[in-house]
């Protein structure tokens, strides 16, 4: 009995690794044995840079915002208090877009922190005189 090599499927399986290796350089474009293990590394930095780009591009954001904010008197953390205090649910992404894009809009968000940070202040020093017991 001839022996079966399945050549149909393994060609196919070649060509969609060497279509996947297109533009890497020199043999690792060209030949199957270089292909195969340069685009199973390259899936292996796809899906950990897919990862990673999130992480780079949160940090890129907080910065702009924390820039932004200490140029107008303010800290990334304070900043981010006062919004949860004034129940202003913006995300980073938008807010980082609206510091560097609209300083106007950026600056009214952030008085409205501001305003909400002293009343939590205020709120929290008369608690504190309320529990202190009377001498």
């Amino acid at each position: 009995m001839p022996r079966a090599t399945n050549s149909a499927a393994s060609r196919k399986r070649r060509k969609r690794v060497l279509k996947a290796a297109k533009g890497f350089r020199g043999a690792r474009s060209k030949l199957f044995r270089y292909a195969k293990d340069a685009v199973r590394k390259a899936k292996q930095y796809n899906y950990r840079d897919r990862k990673n780009r999130k992480r780079t591009f949160r940090q890129l954001w907080i910065t702009r915002i924390n820039a932004a904010a200490r140029g107008r008197g303010l800290t990334y953390n304070r900043l981010v208090e006062g919004l949860i205090a004034a129940g202003i649910e913006v995300d980073r992404k938008v807010l980082a877009d609206l510091a560097v894009h609209d300083e106007e809009a950026f600056g009214k968000i952030l008085e409205q922190a501001q305003a909400a940070l002293e009343a939590k202040q205020q709120q929290q020093q008369q608690s504190d005189v309320e529990a202190t017991p009377a001498a």
